[in-house]
């Protein structure tokens, strides 16, 4: 592990500074599928530290079958971000299925990137990828119930964005549609 430096440890997983997306892609190349996964530090912008960029490490977990996720401050110089191996059934979003559609274009795509998005098309993931907040609107059965409830209504308007976000998404997420159901009515019951 050369390219890379790991004297720290957080929540159980090796925190890791990468050079560039190269020495990144090596490592996810062969590290083990079994491996849990690290944490990588980013440069702050503002400061003289060096890192590769996010988009360059998310690029290159994506081709690798691997997904970033929850981010955490570090010190002054650095924040890290947790990346992971794409969890069996684990949800898509649409900006990293889009993402995904760029590097096989450019053909950067890697077996093991390729195998996720397959099982990911084979079993309807690929196709319900939920949207970023910036893009997110009410689905139709929520955007009925509040046509139909004034109260409703103004209460999902005064909700802040992160807020209404959660509520599209904790829909989106939803398998059934009784639990799609009983979320609507928990809303509207305010």
């Amino acid at each position: 592990m050369s390219d890379a430096t790991a004297p720290h440890i957080k929540a159980g997983l090796p925190v890791l500074l990468f050079p560039d997306a190269a020495a990144f892609a090596r490592w996810l190349e062969i590290t083990d599928r079994a491996v849990r996964g690290a944490w990588l530090q980013f440069a702050k912008k503002g400061t003289d530290a060096a890192s590769l960029s996010r988009q360059d490490a998310i690029d290159a977990a994506l081709c690798e079958g691997w997904i970033d996720g929850q981010s955490a401050t570090w010190d002054e110089r650095f924040f890290l971000v947790r990346f992971t191996p794409r969890r069996p059934k684990g949800r898509w979003s649409q900006v990293n299925r889009q993402r995904a559609r760029e590097l096989i274009e450019a053909g950067w795509m890697r077996d093991a990137g390729w195998a996720e998005i397959l099982a990911a098309q084979r079993d309807g993931r690929w196709n319900a990828a939920y949207p970023p907040s910036s893009t997110a609107v009410p689905p139709p059965d929520l955007q009925i119930a509040l046509d139909g409830d004034p109260a409703a209504t103004a209460r999902f308007a005064a909700m802040s964005k992160p807020e209404r976000y959660a509520l599209i998404l904790k829909l989106a997420n939803a398998k059934l549609a009784t639990t799609r159901e009983r979320c609507i009515a928990r809303f509207l019951a305010g």
